[in-house]
Parts: structure tokens; C-alpha cells; sequence
């Protein structure tokens, strides 16, 4: 992110022995992520495909591409890329009929007056995640967690206590890849390869995706459209990644949010006491004022 695209200081992730055996289990539950890799002219894997066939197919992939897609995070923490403010550019309900999918971001929710959605992106964390959980059960808030695949399958107990909270997990990529800048391959890889994760994890299959930076391309969106995943964006954004403090936090949310808005949040990526003392602060603040929070 802008001011914080390295390491954040004093985070230390796991071992390297554990994250080796990580990187190797991760590539083993990727469901034909070898295939998409290959297939870029837009056809889809065979789903036959064995998962022995897919891991001594992802085993046998391009040593290029396996560093690539698949590889712990430099020493001092995984990098936590910035999410510049979304730009509006549509609305929409958040919700699939079962012959459409959205062929563009959904910015804001359509489910009635005073109605808002809170979403929290680049988790799990071992350390802030729990906490944000304690703050939505004392308010009785239902969120959704946007989780990067990497970081399921580093701490995939974490994941599994979201899931078990009754909250949604969506597909935030392996590793918070830009996707514009990636070959149509590896932006469906890093799509594939998250939910194989979360679904290694918490036995849930993701239905919605949401792209890094809000960044999306058009390859992001075809296969979104492809796979059935609801491409889900934000309307409000307290840019709380960059540690602005409590009080801008929550003046930003409290001003922006109107029916229908998006929150975006975070949990994961850096230092995130900031982002949980205002969740404290701004949740009985919203609910006070009569919204009500949903599930897009």
C-alpha cells in the first residue's frame, strides 16, 4: 500500500519448516490449478481430473510458475498491498439469480432502506481476526471475510472460527495478486487456488470474489462469470490499512455510509488494533441509527 508496501514491521510468520510443508499442501488441494495455468484460451479443466493427477500435474508444472503462484512470505510477514477507494460505477443486488450472474462489480446493496454490508479483507489473522470477532458477536453483526488463500492455509483454524461464527468467507486471491498485471492464466490460477484453500479449511466453497485494490480486468470478471462468483467491490472505504487513526476511521464510515453501502475493513496484512478499537466505536453507532447489516 502507499507508505506500506513492504513487510510490516515486527510480524513474523511462521516457521519455515511449517510454511515449506504449507506451500506443498496447498499446492496438493488445488483443484487443477496445473490446467488453468495451461489453458489460456478460456476453456475450463476437465472435472474428472483426479486430485492425484492434479498434484503430480501441479508437481510437474513450470518451476516459474510454481515459485509464482505458490510461495511463503518474505521474511518480516506477508506484503499488504494498499486498496485505493473504489469508484462507483454501478449498482446491483448482491444476490445471484440462478440464470444471471453480475458481469460487473457490485458496489452497493440493494435490500432495502438502512440496510449495509460490512466486509473484512486480508485475513486470517492470528492475531486481529479473533479480536474482530469478539467485537461483531457482542453487537450481533454478520460480516464478510474476504480472505487471501495464502494466509487460509497458514492459519486455516482461523478461517474455520469465521466460518463457524455464522459469517461468509469470499475469495480474495492466493496472495493478493494485481490481477491486470498477471497472463489470463495466472489470474484464474490465483483465483482457483484461493478457493481451493478456503475449502481445504472450512469445507465452505466460496460464492462471491473480491479483486486486490479493487483492480479488476476483464478476465477476472469472465471467469467470475464462468464459475458463478459474484464480483463484490465497496462503496465505503475508511482506508483504515493505512492507520489513519481511530477517529478518522470512524468519522469516514459514519459519514459515508448511506442504504446499500459496502464497508470495507481489514483484519489481516499489518498492524489492525486501529481498525478493531473503531469497529468497537462505529458498530453501535450504525445500529443506534437504524441500519441493519447483511450479507450480500
Amino acid at each position: 500500500m502507499p507508505g506500506d508496501s513492504g513487510p510490516t514491521p515486527g510480524w513474523r510468520g511462521p516457521d519455515v519448516a511449517r510454511r515449506r510443508m504449507l506451500v506443498v499442501a496447498a499446492g496438493t488441494v488445488a483443484t487443477g490449478i496445473a490446467s488453468l495455468i495451461g489453458c489460456d484460451d478460456g476453456s475450463q479443466p476437465a472435472a474428472t481430473t483426479s486430485g492425484t493427477q492434479r498434484a503430480t500435474a501441479t508437481a510437474t508444472a513450470s518451476p516459474a510458475a510454481s515459485r509464482e503462484l505458490v510461495r511463503p512470505p518474505a521474511s518480516g510477514g506477508p506484503r499488504q498491498p494498499g486498496h485505493p477507494a473504489a469508484r462507483p460505477r454501478a449498482t446491483g443486488k448482491a444476490a445471484l439469480a440462478d440464470e444471471s450472474t453480475p458481469s460487473h462489480p457490485v458496489y452497493y446493496l440493494d435490500d432495502g432502506p438502512k440496510v449495509i454490508a460490512l466486509t473484512i479483507d486480508d485475513g486470517p489473522s492470528p492475531v486481529y481476526t479473533p479480536q474482530v470477532l469478539r467485537v461483531l458477536e457482542k453487537y450481533g453483526v454478520r460480516a464478510t471475510f474476504s480472505m487471501v488463500g495464502e494466509n487460509v492455509s497458514y492459519y486455516p483454524a482461523i478461517a474455520r472460527e469465521v466460518a463457524d461464527a455464522g459469517h461468509t468467507i469470499i475469495n480474495h486471491t492466493w496472495d493478493h495478486a494485481k490481477l491486470p498485471t498477471l497472463s489470463a492464466s495466472r489470474q484464474r490460477a490465483e483465483i482457483a487456488l484461493a478457493t481451493d484453500a478456503i475449502h481445504a479449511a472450512t469445507g465452505v466453497h466460496p460464492h462471491m470474489f473480491r479483486a486486490p485494490y479493487g483492480a479488476w480486468s476483464r478476465e477476472a470478471l469472465a471467469y467470475c462469470a464462468r464459475t458463478r462468483l459474484i464480483p463484490l467491490d465497496w462503496s465505503v472505504d475508511p482506508r483504515d490499512w493505512s492507520r489513519p487513526g481511530v477517529s478518522e476511521i470512524v468519522s469516514t464510515i459514519m459519514r459515508t455510509t448511506r442504504s446499500g453501502s459496502i464497508i470495507l475493513e481489514h483484519d489481516g496484512g499489518g498492524n489492525r488494533a486501529q481498525t478493531v478499537a473503531a469497529l468497537k466505536i462505529v458498530l453501535p453507532r450504525l445500529i443506534g441509527e437504524g441500519y441493519r447489516f447483511a450479507i450480500p
